[in-house]
């Protein structure tokens, strides 16, 4: 006799969606635990998928909404939000991270961001963390993931940042109160993944020129690229810049802004030369943005069709804009550590990767001179 299927448990949390008179759509979330139904409106909306940029914004209102489900589950496994935070730790650890994943992109983080914590995951299943609870993720666990991982094809840059990740996810599972310490920290330097040497392109002043001089068939692209060239912003904070985040002081143009990264308040004063790439205001509202942008993906196919069509023969992508500002800044005598602020860098020593390419130039420059007179 054939077995019955076991029927899939449902999740006690459904998305739903109404629709509105104005033909937007109101998200929310349908609640159903121990047999009673709330809703919880999350002031969420679809619009009309008009426009590339009304369909970047659905999927923006998706995964925030996904996220907000994903905590909800969360707090149910915790005992229906009524647990005391010591037992919230009984908690599997692969729901913590899933909760985790959408809490970050809740906050703002990118969707490449949540894309990663997704591909950590599937490595954490992979080592067979599934059924392990939070609060018995210890140091034994760490040293065995860590082996898991040098023993994976992972390149090491990949493997320390998802080695990085999940002290940040344990960071803030201290943070919360899931757990009384993070377990990483009891993990010697030496038996650690080390940071992999990093390569930063980046463009020369000259090639920085050639590409100002070439036309771009999407200017804002351009634009927008060569303002973060003269300011360092990622494209996250480009693309979130609106009027209102710009103002005068004491004859200064400064941008103040919540970085979307680090969410920290980052003030950086704007060059004539990042000015000169900016639009006209005209009269734009405070909350309007300052750049209107294609998807990055987009923004980086438009890039590299212009830097060929510049002469530049390197791999670029919207982020070396950052990297140029960097160099440029180091280049032209800027200390390490002013250098570091106007980047938003929390800690000094990823600006030094910067210093280091610096000090590369100017021993090819140095051993240049030599060959001369051999």
């Amino acid at each position: 006799m054939a077995k019955k299927k076991q029927a899939k448990a449902k999740e006690p949390i459904t998305i739903r969606f109404k629709k509105l008179a104005n033909g937007n759509q109101s998200i929310y979330l349908d609640c159903y635990v121990d047999g009673k139904r709330t809703y919880e409106f999350l002031k969420l909306y679809l619009v009309p998928e008009t426009d590339a940029q009304a369909k970047a914004k659905n999927k923006n209102a998706l995964q925030a909404a996904t996220a907000l489900k994903s905590q909800r589950i969360m707090d149910i496994a915790n005992g229906k939000a009524g647990l005391q935070k010591a037992n919230r730790s009984k908690v599997l650890f692969s729901d913590y991270m899933k909760a985790y994943r959408g809490i970050k992109q809740a906050k703002g983080r990118s969707e490449e961001h949540a894309k990663q914590i997704d591909n950590l995951c599937n490595h954490l299943h992979a080592y067979g963390i599934d059924k392990v609870e939070l609060s018995d993720v210890d140091k034994k666990i760490c040293l065995g993931f860590i082996q898991y991982l040098n023993n994976t094809d992972l390149s090491q840059g990949t493997r320390y940042k998802y080695f990085s990740m999940l002290i940040s996810a344990l960071n803030y599972a201290v943070k919360e109160g899931y757990i009384p310490f993070n377990p990483t920290n009891q993990i010697k330097n030496e038996d650690r993944i080390k940071r992999a040497e990093s390569h930063r392109e980046f463009l020369t002043v000259d090639e920085l020129k050639s590409m100002m001089a070439t036309p771009c068939k999407n200017e804002a692209v351009k634009n927008a690229y060569l303002f973060s060239c003269f300011c360092g912003l990622r494209i996250s904070d480009v693309r979130a810049l609106k009027w209102g985040n710009i103002y005068m002081d004491a004859g200064q143009l400064r941008i103040r802004i919540i970085v979307k990264k680090t969410n920290r308040e980052l003030v950086l004063p704007i060059s004539d030369e990042a000015k000169a790439f900016m639009p006209e205001r005209e009269e734009k509202q405070d909350d309007e943005q300052v750049f209107n942008l294609p998807t990055l993906p987009h923004a980086n196919i438009v890039l590299k069709k212009w830097a060929a069509d510049a002469g530049v023969n390197k791999h670029l992508s919207f982020h070396t804009s950052r990297h140029t500002f960097a160099t440029m800044g180091l280049t032209a005598g800027a200390d390490l550590y002013t250098v570091s602020k106007l980047l938003g860098h929390t800690d000094v020593s990823t600006t030094q990767i910067y210093a280091k390419i610096i000090d590369k130039k100017k021993d090819e420059a140095v051993n240049k001179i030599g060959a001369l007179f051999k």
